[in-house]
């Protein structure tokens, strides 16, 4: 699977969202080192805080899949003029299932125009993961 088919995937993921409250609908696409790929969307909720991100959707279904490791390339698109990068949350989350395989993946932040590639490394620097436990 190439970039644009995973940038792809993610627009499929994303025209899936449930966004009643922000009309913001993301979607994500993980890739990872076997060819597989686990997409996800946002899902919001009344109570605001109970909102899920496309990201942390697409490592919950990962997970629950028993998918502990291998991802190399995770693609996020939303609206807007400019590339969307992964929230906080979702760094984190996204950083939890790299650390399990032991990846630095690719983040494809997507835009209309453009498309940023940065390594997680990079959008969570110095990152707390599973080895800070032992």
């Amino acid at each position: 699977m190439t970039d644009d088919d995973l940038i792809a995937a993610a627009r499929d993921a994303a025209a899936k969202s449930y966004s009643p409250y922000s009309g913001f609908p993301v979607g994500a696409a993980l890739r990872f080192a076997d060819g597989s790929v686990v997409t996800g969307t946002n899902i919001e909720n009344a109570s605001y805080g109970l909102a899920l991100c496309a990201e942390t959707v697409a490592v919950s279904k990962a997970m629950a899949d028993g998918v502990r490791g291998g991802l190399v390339a995770v693609a996020v698109t939303g609206p807007g003029d400019e590339p969307i990068t992964p929230c906080g949350r979702c760094r984190q989350v996204l950083n939890e299932l790299a650390q399990l395989g032991g990846t630095d993946p690719d983040i494809l932040c997507v835009g209309p125009h453009e498309v940023r590639r940065l390594r997680l490394s990079e959008l969570l620097p110095h990152a707390f993961g599973p080895a800070s436990l032992t």
